[in-house]
């Protein structure tokens, strides 16, 4: 399975977000990586502003330029607002509704948790971290794995709320009620960049 190996603290400082997670050198150097970080950085182009924004989203997400370029086809192909249910997509998948229930504490580690077959959906094992979750499917931590340290950490120290989920700790499952609005969704990512970019 590919995904993305390099550097975190490197992308994060590009950024100057937190993308993979809280990070003390992004507090301690607060500009963007390279000798000429501190300096004036020249005027970016209309295209580079839309390919950081995508870029931005990828590494968010986690996902590789095939998988997103597929994710925005589907999207560009659905009724509504392109942007919007590009997002709707990438927060349906598998992996980041683990994240979001608070079962793994980051993104790589809710797919490495998939792809480990801990995690259910529907009662069924499943191990494709861009699985698509539908309305109401059931999410799950398998039997077995109920006891694991990773998980039972991740869900003392997590506690996170989101209103298109819901979570029983008593039964270690969650749900995922529908897909959420962009106004729900608390990336800051500026969706109709990425759109416009693809436009060209």
């Amino acid at each position: 399975m590919a995904r993305y190996t390099g550097p975190k603290t490197k992308i994060s400082r590009r950024f100057g977000e937190p993308i993979f997670g809280a990070s003390k050198a992004l507090q301690k150097k607060a500009y963007p990586p390279g000798q000429h970080g501190r300096g004036r950085r020249k005027k970016q182009s209309e295209y580079a502003i839309q390919l950081a924004e995508k870029q931005k989203a990828k590494y968010t997400y986690g996902v590789l330029e095939r998988q997103f370029a597929n994710a925005f086809d589907k999207a560009s192909r659905k009724s509504g607002i392109t942007g919007e249910v590009l997002l709707q997509l990438l927060e349906a998948r598998l992996d980041n509704t683990v994240f979001r229930l608070g079962i793994a504490p980051t993104r790589r580690a809710a797919r490495q948790l998939v792809s480990h077959k801990h995690i259910t959906v529907n009662g069924e094992l499943v191990n494709v971290p861009s699985y698509t979750l539908k309305n109401n499917d059931i999410i799950g931590v398998r039997e077995k794995s109920k006891s694991l340290e990773a998980i039972t950490d991740s869900l003392a120290s997590n506690a996170r709320s989101y209103s298109w989920l819901e979570w029983d700790s008593a039964s270690m499952t969650g749900k995922f009620l529908n897909s959420p609005s962009r106004e729900e969704i608390p990336e800051n990512i500026k969706e109709q960049l990425i759109v416009e970019l693809y436009s060209k």
